[in-house]
């Protein structure tokens, strides 16, 4: 229970309190843009069982490789994609803060 809270709280709040911080004329734009990073756990349907409490994200789905990470992190330099690729860049922290709780 309590890693599903930090895990869900994470991918919420981080993205809420980073918008609130550093975009607070636009925050919520700012959030919506980074939640959409949740977008990545498409790749969940992909795996048998979808949903397994005891497999950790990281490497194992294709949107959650480390190729894909390092795609996400080149997002955070244009500032056209900053916003989304902290989005991404968040929720693969929340699911290796995930992974760490297993």
């Amino acid at each position: 229970m309590l890693q599903t809270i930090v895990h869900y709280g994470c991918h919420i709040l981080i993205p809420l309190s980073v918008a609130l911080i550093w975009y607070k004329t636009s925050w919520k734009w700012a959030f919506l843009i980074m939640f959409s990073g949740m977008w990545i756990d498409l790749d969940h349907l992909l795996a048998n069982p979808v949903f397994d409490p005891d497999r950790c994200s990281i490497n194992f789905h294709p949107l959650h490789s480390y190729y894909a990470i390092a795609f996400y992190l080149i997002l955070l330099l244009p500032k056209k994609t900053r916003l989304f690729g902290l989005g991404l860049v968040i929720h693969i922290i929340a699911d290796t803060i995930d992974c760490s709780l297993m």
